[in-house]
């Protein structure tokens, strides 16, 4: 048996706090059972929020402009170590298995990985066919079939695979969790427990489209509300944003509970996951790390997904730590933290000493007790993701209101105040003491406030160098057509 404990990160993508925190019985029963046992963060906040500069934050202990993995650059490419690398070079297997395209060898996201498991494809081989997945309807999914039947000239391969995911992917809205859950369950059976395992894991279900199964949905639908109305309203937030349709303050409310639904949904999926590392004899020896990586907005300022904006719906997370110095019960309520601070604590707690590593953190680690408590926590919004350009290609002309997303956003907060600020010049403060939902703007009237927090904001900024890469990335027309499904590069 192995010495070292084993380490696992689970993304529980586009959860945010509202409703996760605290972890609760009534939409998170499994996380709450795994803060009472552990260490419930009840103030974390994301680096970004979405996915690519957010996963890369937590992988590398830096922010997007350190790292370099953002809209205006979406790869990860900068010279910062991973924290898979780092645990691969003192024996660690290290494991990953992504439910969220971004997460995947084309945007440098494995790097350290001994293996990436990509749910959405079933053989490495054959073609994508991730787009069936998101399809919903089984025209849908005939219609990536048909575009894809032969890709790499392997068509029979590619239907049995196709004919596997319709199947795989008809579990109770399920996109992808069980399946994940599946490879890990045999993963564990066939490995060599010898070596000690970092496993990432990256469930999408809380992602757009909200489809949870009808038992987890109906529980948080508003009264009088059946569950093929609430399925029926139109999930699209690129085409909400540029005004291509509309959305009532009472379709908003429905489409809320069908967020909590999938959160819960995905909690259940959870609960699986325990069981298997259980069922391994692995649980008791694993570091585990519970956490989303932003956040979302249904319908709160006027904003429907997680893009062009630094809001708390998008940047409160979820984060529970459980397994040996995190195992005791209670919640670090007051404590601020960001997902740059995971990769010094995982490498303290597993007794990692990360030589020449820990130079590039920008974070601390939580069993450092020679260092000061967070004052501050930092979020950046580098370029927006789609970017004007991609919007026009896809709806036309933009108007004014969708123009002015074309900015990069920096967001500073403590426990007391918020200031967003804007490269446009714009600057946003909000009391979030009294004021935790950011209703109102208090820029014009707390100058000093403005001020001091603009300070931070510069120091923070002059403290290092920012990485130098700008430029794209070479996507294949499958990966292109899911990330359209997900909201991503229409």
């Amino acid at each position: 048996m192995t010495t070292r404990p084993n380490v696992a990160v689970v993304v529980m993508d586009t959860t945010r706090a509202t409703e996760t925190v605290p972890a609760d019985d009534d939409t998170t029963p499994t996380l709450a059972r795994l803060a009472d046992a552990g260490t419930e963060f009840t103030d974390a906040v994301a680096t970004a929020p979405w996915t690519l500069p957010s996963h890369a934050s937590l992988f590398t202990g830096t922010y997007p402009s350190k790292h370099g993995a953002h809209g205006a650059n979406p790869t990860f490419e900068a010279d910062v170590e991973p924290l898979a690398e780092t645990l691969a070079s003192v024996g660690y297997e290290t494991v990953a298995v992504s439910n969220n395209t971004w997460i995947s060898d084309e945007f440098g996201m494995d790097r350290g990985f001994d293996t990436v498991e990509k749910t959405w494809q079933l053989d490495g081989a054959g073609a994508d066919l991730g787009g069936m997945i998101q399809a919903k309807t089984m025209r849908g999914k005939l219609g990536v079939l048909r575009r894809r039947l032969f890709d790499g000239g392997r068509p029979a391969r590619n239907l049995l695979n196709a004919l596997y995911l319709t199947v795989a992917t008809d579990r109770a809205s399920d996109d992808g969790a069980a399946r994940t859950n599946d490879w890990i369950r045999a993963w564990l059976t066939d490995r060599d427990d010898d070596r000690p395992f970092f496993l990432f894991v990256n469930y999408l279900e809380p992602h757009i489209d909200y489809d949870p199964p009808r038992r987890h949905a109906e529980p948080h639908l508003p009264e009088g509300v059946s569950y093929e109305e609430a399925t029926g309203i139109r999930q699209a937030p690129r085409a909400y944003d540029v005004g291509d349709y509309d959305l009532t303050d009472r379709e908003f409310e429905i489409l809320r509970g069908l967020y909590r639904g999938s959160i819960s949904y995905l909690d259940e999926r959870l609960g699986d996951l325990l069981g298997i590392l259980r069922a391994a004899d692995a649980f008791a020896d694993t570091l585990l790390v519970v956490t989303s990586d932003h956040g979302e907005n249904v319908g709160e300022h006027g904003l429907f997904g997680h893009q062009y904006n630094c809001y708390n719906t998008v940047l409160r997370v979820p984060l529970v730590l459980h397994g040996g110095p995190f195992t005791g019960g209670h919640a670090a309520a007051g404590d601020l933290v960001q997902h740059v601070d995971l990769a010094p604590t995982l490498l303290d707690a597993a007794g990692v000493d990360g030589d020449g590593v820990r130079d590039q953190y920008q974070g601390h680690s939580f069993l450092d007790e020679a260092a000061e408590p967070r004052t501050h926590a930092v979020s950046e919004y580098v370029a927006p993701q789609p970017s004007m350009a991609a919007l026009e290609r896809r709806f036309g002309d933009l108007p004014p209101s969708v123009r002015r997303f074309d900015r990069r956003l920096t967001a500073v907060q403590t426990t007391e105040y918020k200031l967003i600020r804007g490269s446009d010049g714009t600057e946003e403060l909000y009391r979030l003491a009294d004021d935790p939902a950011e209703t109102t703007d208090r820029a014009a009237d707390e100058r000093s406030a403005v001020r001091l927090l603009g300070d931070v904001l510069d120091d923070w900024r002059d403290s290092f160098r920012p990485a130098s890469t700008t430029g794209s990335v070479s996507m294949t027309e499958a990966t292109e057509e899911r990330l359209a499904d997900l909201g991503y590069l229409q």
